[in-house]
């Protein structure tokens, strides 16, 4: 059962739409992004890994590719209950890496405006140890959508943001560029703004989703305050409210803030959202992690941008 033929399914870029494939845990809904999932297939047997993290099962190779297993139930739930004969795996690519997670069963596809999902409360969510990134309701049903950068993170943290990338980049100067980060995840846009700052870009304004930055933006109404309240800005693609393609089309469509710079900085930068990302004006995407390269793009984007004024 393939998700390869994504041109119709992925929406037109810019319209703050995204398409959840619900699939069932243990009788439990929850959803991933379409744009993360390029297979789905009955599951297989799988090799384990010496010393591998507990939930991870171990890895097979379909058609050439090995590809890491990780037990979703097991993960979520501390137990294997939820296994049985007609599991699935779903293929994911993100972060530049393919991940197969195991599941019970796949519901379906469903297309929503971001406006639609709500970012859980601290409270459910656990804080910056939630694994829930949105909240929906989808046919009188709640629907969980997982955070699988931050599973992944946690199961082989070496994949995740490192600030030794920063240390890399040698010696740096202080900079007071307002650069505006829409990030809504919690742990994330907390390593991001920890490395930024390690970077010497120290007047950085964090916003949890593209709607808040895009409200911000909107209270600029001339070139000096423009110049005043933002350089730059860096966002996530996937975000509730407001996601970060949309916010990227309605900066570079506005007459004065089409100027700013714009940084993609997603899991999600692959070869068909770089060229929608590239259609929508972005002037840069880097993919999740490589803090490094964003701090690089950042330097060039605002050196161009001010021997331009």
């Amino acid at each position: 059962m393939g998700v390869k033929n994504k041109s119709e399914i992925l929406l037109e870029t810019g319209t703050n739409e995204i398409e959840i494939m619900e699939f069932k845990i243990n009788g439990k809904l929850y959803g991933i992004n379409v744009a993360k999932v390029r297979e789905i297939m009955v599951a297989q047997e799988v090799t384990p890994m010496p010393l591998a993290h507990p939930v991870v099962e171990g890895i097979f190779k379909p058609r050439g590719t090995v590809i890491t297993v990780v037990n979703l139930a097991k993960y979520l739930f501390g137990d294997e209950a939820g296994n049985g004969d007609r599991d699935l795996f779903i293929i994911t690519n993100f972060n530049k890496m393919h991940i197969a997670f195991r599941v019970n069963s796949v519901e379906g596809i469903v297309r929503l405006s971001w406006t639609d999902i709500q970012k859980p409360d601290k409270t459910v969510s656990g804080g910056e140890e939630g694994v829930a990134t949105g909240i929906t309701e989808i046919q009188g049903d709640l629907v969980v959508i997982l955070d699988f950068e931050k599973i992944v993170s946690e199961i082989a943290p070496r994949t995740g943001i490192q600030a030794e990338d920063i240390t890399k980049l040698g010696e740096r100067q202080m900079s007071n560029d307002p650069i505006v980060l829409a990030e809504d995840s919690i742990l994330l846009s907390k390593m991001i703004l920890e490395c930024l700052h390690q970077a010497g870009y120290k007047n950085v304004l964090k916003f949890d989703n593209g709607q808040e930055a895009w409200d911000y933006l909107q209270t600029i109404q001339d070139e000096q305050a423009l110049a005043e309240q933002v350089s730059l800005v860096i966002t996530d693609i996937e975000m509730p409210a407001m996601d970060g393609h949309r916010l990227t089309k309605l900066i570079k469509t506005d007459k004065l803030l089409k100027q700013i710079p714009v940084i993609i900085f997603s899991s999600l930068i692959n070869d068909e959202l770089y060229v929608k990302g590239k259609q929508i004006g972005a002037d840069d995407q880097i993919s999740k992690p490589e803090i490094g390269g964003l701090v690089e793009v950042i330097d060039r984007l605002l050196e161009k941008r001010k021997n331009s004024l």
